[in-house]
């Protein structure tokens, strides 16, 4: 791995690179808000040993029908399932692949046979395990508000080895650590699961259709962690679902994992829909792509270690320019247009910095106590000052 390049966490390969997990999702929308809520599409297995009623859903001129436990789900599935729990908890859930498939034949985990898992006692995630959106409560609320599926390995899962056809696709922007999760999700697949063909698509969404594809396997991924951006290449816009699906249909693809931003994630959520309409037995894996940290529920996103170091030697910069010249203010702005986890994480780490503002800290600029105020009395105090700045904040400041 190369250097500060963040280790992706096990929880999280797990849910979106293996073939066993399961994910979670805003309760807006399945896939547009994806970078920020870590939602996985219709991929992973619950356990048919589940005490939890599930949904059956039938396709049929390309309608769906939802009854159960859940409710109404909407004729395409892409509307998050709910269900209220004890001590006013929700439960909210995503698409699976046993929604429009719902006979499919269960198999033992392949890891329960490898002696590097087998030994450790609960490796498995069960059905009932869930993650609470917000971890900090007060003892009148214990257990209430928003909870998600756990994502993990499961002791069941859906594909044997021998019929998986996996492909990888990377889409939009480069991000530190892209090449790092391709080979992941390329050893995962090969070393743990026995997955022998894989495939990247070469050049975005695109690749599907305009490109040939690219054969993976160990060897072929050995040391592209050392590398910057991605080795399957990228692009923006490109997108046809129909054709797309086409591909991933005549190729015998059944396995697509998506790794990008929102952009890319709303074409994950189109070719999801075409999946289901068509009866596939295909499922998407979205990995969502954001240095900025901002995904609630995983430890941390790829690439936000990178990010903070690099910003730290700009924050250095800015310092020795700032105290070089009389009454010098330096003023970094770096990325984070909803979060400002970059510049925080940056500001502790470089210890020069005198103000950070973020977009989730709202601030004014004129009056006592105000942005103004605290820029004068910091230079008349030291002479000089560094400002950090998330290009987010002042969204909502006061008095603007």
């Amino acid at each position: 791995m190369a250097a500060a390049v963040a280790p992706i966490p096990a929880h999280y390969l797990h849910a979106a690179v293996t073939l066993a997990s399961h994910g979670n999702a805003d309760s807006k929308s399945l896939v547009s808000n994806l970078p920020r809520r870590g939602a996985f599409l219709g991929f992973g297995v619950r356990g048919r040993g589940s005490s939890r009623a599930r949904p059956m859903h039938d396709v049929s001129n390309i309608q769906l029908r939802a009854a159960g436990k859940w409710g109404v789900v909407r004729s395409e599935l892409l509307n998050p399932k709910s269900e209220a729990g004890a001590c006013g908890s929700t439960f909210e859930d995503v698409p699976h692949i046993t929604d429009w498939l719902p006979d499919l034949e269960t198999f033992p985990n392949p890891l329960k046979f490898n002696p590097a898992y087998s030994a450790v006692k609960k490796y498995f995630v069960d059905d009932d395990d869930f993650v609470a959106k917000d971890i900090v409560v007060n003892m009148e609320n214990v257990g209430s508000g928003l909870h998600f599926r756990r994502a993990g390995p499961r002791d069941k899962i859906y594909f044997r080895a021998e019929e998986v056809k996996a492909c990888i696709v990377t889409c939009g922007g480069l991000c530190p650590g892209l090449n790092t999760v391709i080979r992941e999700i390329v050893c995962a697949l090969w070393y743990q699961y026995g997955v022998r063909e894989i495939y990247g698509i070469d050049g975005g969404y695109r690749g599907f259709y305009a490109r040939n594809t690219i054969t993976l396997n160990p060897k072929v991924v050995n040391d592209i962690h050392k590398r910057g951006g991605t080795i399957l290449g990228t692009s923006r816009g490109g997108h046809d679902t129909m054709k797309i699906v086409d591909s991933i249909e005549n190729r015998g693809i059944n396995q697509v994992y998506i790794i990008g931003g929102d952009g890319t994630h709303k074409g994950a959520e189109a070719i999801h829909e075409e999946i289901i309409k068509r009866g596939l037995k295909v499922v998407v894996a979205g990995i969502p792509k954001t240095i900025d940290n901002d995904i609630d529920i995983i430890d941390k996103s790829f690439g936000f270690d990178t990010a903070v170091e690099e910003a730290q030697r700009a924050i250095n910069a800015a310092h020795v320019e700032a105290e070089s010249t009389h009454n010098g203010v330096g003023v970094v702005k770096l990325m984070g247009r909803y979060s400002g986890y970059i510049a925080m994480y940056a500001t502790l780490a470089s210890r020069d910095v005198d103000c950070c503002l973020i977009p989730e800290v709202p601030f004014f600029l004129e009056g006592e106590d105000g942005l103004y105020e605290f820029v004068y009395r910091r230079l008349r105090e030291n002479g000089h000052m560094v400002v950090v700045v998330a290009e987010g904040s002042g969204t909502f400041f006061e008095g603007s």
